[in-house]
C-alpha cells in the first residue's frame, strides 16, 4: 500500500496541477481581455474629451450604456476625485466610488483582479488630459461565471482521463518507487540540518519535478529562517545604540557636575535639563518598543467593538490640530459616508495618529495634511495625504521596519524613535488589513490604509 500510495501521489498532484494551470489560463487570458476593453474605453473617452467638456456627458452615458450591452459588463466612469460620471447600472452616478482598482488607475496604473467570491473579474484603465494629468478612470466589471462552469466540465473530463492513467500507473509503482526514496531522503537529511541550526544548509536542485518544487520550498524556508535571525539580531543591536546614546550623554553630563567644584546653579540647572531631556528620550523610545511587543500578534491581546471610524478620525485631527498650526499646517478631514467597524479602538488610533502626526512633522512650514475616509461593501479606506519631503521609491519598503528613518538628518529636530510606523503596521497587521504608500522625492506622501469591516480570525 505504501509503493501504491507513493505512485499515485505525484499523479493525482499533476492532475491537480493540470486543473490549476487551465484555470490560471482561463484567469489571465479574461483579465487582459477586460483589461484590454478597459483601455479602449478609456482611450476613447480621452480622445473624444468626455471628461473635460461636461456638455458631452449625456453622449458619454449613452456610449457607456452601448458599449456596456455589446461586451455584457458593467463600466464605471469616474473622474480624478473618484466620482461616478456615468454607470451602465445608473446605480453610482454623482456618488464616490472607490475601490482599490479606481485607486490604482487614478494613481497612474492599469489593473485588472478576479474576485472569485463574486465571481467577476474587475479591469481599470487611467484617463489622461492633454498635458498628461490623470483625469480620471474607467472600470469595467465583467462576469466569470460561465468560464467557471466550463473548468468544471473540463475538469471533470480530465478525472476520467486521470482515473485511466492510474491503472498503468499501479503496474508501475514499486519501479518508480526506487527512482523517489533517494530525492526524499536528500530532502530528510537537509530538513534535519537546518532543525539542527545549521541554516546554511540548501537542498540540492537537480532536474525539474515535484521534489525539485519541495526543496526550492524548503530552501526559500531556510532563507527566510536565515533573514529572521539576522532581523532580530539588527534589532538587537539597534535597541542598544538607540539606549546607548542617552545613557552616554548622561554619564558624560552627570559626569562633568561631580568633576567640578563650585559649579554656578545656571550650569547646574542647563545640565540636569539636559539630562531630562535624555531620559525622556528613553522613556520613548521604551514605551514605543512596549507597544510593539503589545502589538506582536503572536501575542497581542485585542478589545473586538464597533468603533466608530469618523469620531475616531475627527477626534484625531482635533487633538493634533495645534501640532499643525504651529507650523501654519492646512490639516483637514473628509468622510465620504459614516463607516463602523469591527476592531480596538485604542490601536487603531495609536496607528493613524502615527501617520498623521508623521504627515504634520515631515511637512515644511505652510504645507497641507488631509486625512479621508471611504469604505465599500467589506473594507474602510482611510488616506492620510501629505505635501512633505516624501518617500524614494528604494526606501518605501522599509520604512515600516523597526528603527528605521527615511531622513536621519531631521530626527533630532522632530523627536522620533524610528518606531511609529513599525507600530502603525503591526496595528494593521493585527486587523488584518494592509497599508499602502504612494510616494516620491519631494512629492508628498499618500498612505493608504485598508481595515475589514467585519473582523476574522486567521
Amino acid at each position: 500500500m505504501t509503493y501504491l500510495v507513493i505512485g499515485i501521489v505525484p499523479l493525482l498532484f499533476f492532475s491537480f496541477n493540470t486543473t490549476k494551470t487551465l484555470q490560471d489560463y482561463f484567469e489571465d487570458t479574461n483579465e487582459r481581455e477586460v483589461l484590454y476593453q478597459a483601455n479602449t474605453i478609456a482611450g476613447n473617452i480621452q480622445k473624444t474629451g468626455y471628461l473635460t467638456d461636461k456638455t458631452k456627458q449625456p453622449q458619454l452615458a449613452q456610449d457607456i450604456e452601448q458599449r456596456g450591452i455589446e461586451e455584457n459588463c458593467r463600466i464605471i466612469v469616474v473622474d480624478e476625485r473618484g466620482y461616478a460620471v456615468a454607470d451602465t447600472n445608473g446605480m453610482v452616478v454623482g456618488r464616490m466610488f472607490i475601490v482599490p482598482e479606481i485607486l490604482v488607475a487614478l494613481a497612474g496604473r492599469d489593473e485588472a483582479n478576479l474576485r472569485r467570491e463574486e465571481e467577476a473579474i474587475y479591469a481599470s484603465a487611467y484617463i489622461e488630459s492633454a498635458d498628461s494629468r490623470k483625469i480620471g478612470a474607467v472600470l469595467v466589471i465583467s462576469s466569470f461565471s460561465e468560464v467557471y462552469q466550463l473548468i468544471g466540465e473540463i475538469t471533470n473530463q480530465w478525472l476520467l482521463v486521470t482515473l485511466f492513467i492510474l491503472i498503468i500507473v499501479i503496474s508501475l509503482v514499486i519501479f518508480m518507487s526506487q527512482m523517489i526514496f533517494g530525492p526524499i531522503k536528500n530532502v530528510l537529511d537537509t530538513i534535519r540540518r537546518i532543525s539542527a541550526g545549521q541554516l546554511h544548509q540548501r537542498i540540492e536542485i537537480k532536474g525539474k519535478n515535484e521534489f525539485t518544487e519541495l526543496g526550492e520550498a524548503v530552501n526559500t524556508m531556510t532563507k527566510r529562517l536565515e533573514e529572521v535571525d539576522q532581523s532580530r539580531q539588527e534589532f538587537v543591536s539597534n535597541v542598544s545604540h538607540e539606549l546607548k546614546t542617552p545613557l552616554s550623554s548622561i554619564k558624560v553630563l552627570s559626569e562633568s557636575l561631580l568633576l567640578q567644584e563650585n559649579v554656578p546653579e545656571e550650569m547646574y540647572k542647563e545640565f540636569l535639563q539636559d539630562i531630562t531631556s535624555e531620559v525622556d528620550r528613553m522613556t520613548d523610545i521604551v514605551s514605543d518598543l512596549l507597544a510593539l511587543v503589545r502589538n506582536d500578534p503572536s501575542e497581542a491581546r485585542i478589545t473586538v467593538a464597533d468603533v466608530d471610524i469618523n469620531k475616531m478620525l475627527r477626534d484625531i485631527v482635533k487633538r493634533l490640530s495645534p501640532l499643525a498650526a504651529d507650523k501654519d499646517i492646512d490639516l483637514s478631514f473628509h468622510a465620504a459616508k459614516d463607516v463602523t467597524l469591527k476592531g480596538d479602538e485604542v490601536k487603531l488610533s495609536l496607528a493613524i495618529s502615527n501617520l498623521v502626526d508623521n504627515g504634520i512633522k515631515y511637512t515644511p512650514d505652510g504645507g497641507s495634511v488631509s486625512v479621508s475616509l471611504d469604505a465599500d461593501n467589506k473594507d474602510c479606506f482611510i488616506t492620510v495625504q501629505d505635501s512633505g519631503i516624501g518617500i524614494a521609491e528604494d526606501e518605501q519598503s522599509k520604512v515600516f521596519d523597526r528603527f528605521y528613518r527615511v531622513d536621519k538628518t531631521r530626527d533630532r529636530e522632530t523627536g522620533g524613535t524610528g518606531l511609529g510606523l513599525a507600530i502603525t503596521h503591526s496595528v494593521i497587521m493585527l486587523h488584518n488589513g494592509s497599508v499602502q504608500i504612494i510616494s516620491g522625492e519631494d512629492k508628498g506622501s499618500t498612505f493608504i490604509v485598508r481595515i475589514p469591516l467585519e473582523r476574522k480570525e486567521v
